[in-house]
């Protein structure tokens, strides 16, 4: 019996299930389970309520959930401040894969923003700066779905370490899924050699991990793959995940 099997029987006898109650079963029955098996129990538990982010520094994400669900929405955090790469890589992404990217916008253009609480607030108050450009912006776009899927992994930093397959996202009150978070580096660049994966080009040129141009840097040998991300800002995540 699969946990799709358990979940429509429970449905059957109670009539609606719980989505915190989806989690907790769904996490533990999935820890260890491959990342298609995961994706396949979100697809057939959510169907068109379920989406995917996607920051466009790679495409290993959309090229495991649309060998899943062909069509899939894939929300992409249009800020304002991207690289040309990263925009050239979300148009590539649409011409490669079977997926549906939506562009989610700001409330304020950059110009509106620089006129309304003044220029390079990314340097003066990051976290304001990324709560306006992206955490503000995506929970809007989440807001018609049950779940979503993200590609985080335990390895990427520390806050990151406790990450489960399934979680029940609190803030929004829906459910992530995370059928990569066990990945290691290694996995992913194994994965997107094997099966020929888009990837920014920027990681060609020591950017590991890829945000906004102005709080980016390039990443030197030795040097943890995040730390080009806010240097010198004390910040390591952009609210997102948090």
């Amino acid at each position: 019996m699969t946990l799709v099997d358990i979940e429509v029987g429970l449905k059957e006898q109670s009539g609606t299930l719980d989505l915190q109650d989806i989690v907790e079963s769904a996490a533990t029955f999935l820890e260890g389970a491959p990342a298609r098996e995961i994706i396949r129990w979100a697809a057939a538990t959510f169907g068109d309520r379920l989406c995917l982010t996607s920051s466009m520094s790679d495409a290993l994400l959309i090229d495991l959930v649309s060998r899943v669900k062909p069509g899939v929405d894939v929300l992409f955090i249009d800020t304002g401040y991207h690289f040309a790469e990263t925009i050239g890589t979300r148009d590539a992404v649409r011409q490669v894969y079977d997926v549906n990217v939506i562009d989610i916008k700001p409330s304020r253009t950059v110009e509106e923003q620089d006129r309304d609480l003044g220029p390079r607030l990314f340097g003066r108050n990051p976290d304001l700066c990324c709560f306006l450009r992206k955490v503000e912006p995506l929970n809007r776009a989440l807001e018609p779905y049950l779940a979503w899927i993200s590609g985080i992994r335990r390895d990427e930093s520390a806050s990151r370490t406790d990450t489960r397959v399934v979680e029940w996202d609190a803030k929004r009150q829906m459910v992530k899924v995370n059928p990569i978070a066990a990945w290691t580096q290694e996995d992913v660049d194994n994965y997107i050699a094997d099966n020929g994966v888009l990837i920014n080009p920027l990681h060609y040129d020591n950017y590991p991990s890829i945000g906004c141009a102005p709080c980016t840097r390039q990443v030197l040998e030795g040097e943890d793959p995040r730390s080009g991300r806010w240097a010198g800002l004390g910040k390591v995540e952009c609210g997102i995940h948090l």
